[in-house]
Order: structure tokens, then sequence, then C-alpha cells
């Protein structure tokens, strides 16, 4: 099984279909962002579905009150996500709004320079929140190895540590693997690349070296 996962963060609709189908072979899933959701509405998740058959994440961030959480959730589940990745500092009400409607991702710390300032330092709480809420997974960052591993150390057996930041972040994916990752994120490396297919092939034989 492929332990890729392709962040599909472009706006056109015929682009991302494009991309998706010629590179399926090689994901586990597909993740989608506010870019492709804007430019190309929430039935962009149906039809990557239908056009690969792949799992796809809904890499929304939600950090709101419970209530509009749920909202959000409801017709982001409704059009065919399988999991939602949701921001942990809002508290564990939150949190839940998202899983009682389905799959969950928490972020616990983040892959850009930035989450040093605030997301890191209450890290120990975020991982503290997931342990109690077992989510399906966390997001750790693969720009930072070492984080991975520590967070690795400290989560429950069972939750997946899914790192976005491979690639044009600066990320390796042997690295982050090595440190205790279940999945990879891959952008722009991919989506970028002149020939798509390649680039995810290339990526999926250098995970698959690891797996």
């Amino acid at each position: 099984m492929s332990r890729l996962i392709l962040a599909l963060d472009v706006y056109d609709r015929e682009r991302a279909l494009g991309i998706a189908e010629c590179t399926a072979d090689y994901l586990w899933a597909i993740k989608v962002n506010w870019p492709l959701i804007i430019g190309s509405g929430l039935k962009i998740i149906t039809e990557l579905k239908q056009v690969t058959g792949l799992p796809v994440i809904a890499d929304l961030k939600l950090a709101d009150i419970p209530n509009t959480n749920r909202l959000i959730a409801r017709k982001v589940f409704e059009a065919g996500a399988d999991y939602i990745i949701a921001h942990g500092f809002v508290g564990r009400e939150g949190v839940k709004a998202v899983m009682e409607l389905g799959e969950t991702i928490i972020v616990v710390e983040m892959s850009h320079p930035g989450a040093k300032e605030f997301i890191q330092p209450v890290t120990d709480k975020l991982i503290e929140m997931a342990n109690e809420l077992e989510p399906f997974g966390v997001i750790a960052p693969a720009t930072r190895p070492e984080r991975v591993s520590y967070i690795r150390s400290k989560l429950k057996p069972g939750i997946k540590v899914i790192t976005p930041g491979v690639g044009a972040q600066g990320g390796k994916a042997g690295d982050v693997l090595k440190a205790g990752a279940d999945y990879i994120i891959v952008g722009r490396a991919i989506y970028q690349s002149e020939n798509p297919r390649e680039s995810a092939g290339s990526i999926f034989e250098e995970v698959k070296a690891w797996s």
C-alpha cells in the first residue's frame, strides 16, 4: 500500500482532475485544501473520488466554535470527504464536533517556520488531546524530523502520523519515515512538475524503499 498523499493545491477543476487521475496509481489519498475548494467548489471532492477511487482528505484546518465546525464538517463529509483536518487549539469540544461526523486528523504541529511561534509551544497539550480523543491521525512537520520522532514517541499506538512539508518545503521522505511518519504529503513537487505522474512515481519508489 502507498504511503504517499498528494496535496492538490491548485484552483482549476480540470487541472486538478487531470493530475489526480494520472498520479492515482502511486497515491494512498488526495488532500484538498481551500484553494481547490474555492476555485472549483465543494463538488470537486465528489469528482476526485469518482475519478480516482481514492480517499480524500479535506484539509480545512477547522478552528471555530463547535457548532460552526459541525456545520462545515457535515457538508464536507456529505460531499464525500473521508477525513477532515482540524486544529486542536480551539479545544476538545471543537474537535469532537468534527469527530462525531467522521474521521478526523488533528494538527499538533505545522511544517512552516511560523509554527515555532505559537503551535510548537503547545504541542504537548495537543498530543495529550489526541491521545484522549483518539482521532485517525495527527499532523506533524516533515520539515523537522526530530519533531516527528518526538510526536510519535508521545502518541498512543494506532494514531497515524501524517507529515506535510516533503519536497518544496525541504522535508525528505526517508528522514520523516525513519522518524516514525505513517504517511507523507507532497504537493508542489508533484503538481508543479512537467510530468506529475513521473514525479509521483519517483517519490512512490523512494517511499517504498522505507516501507
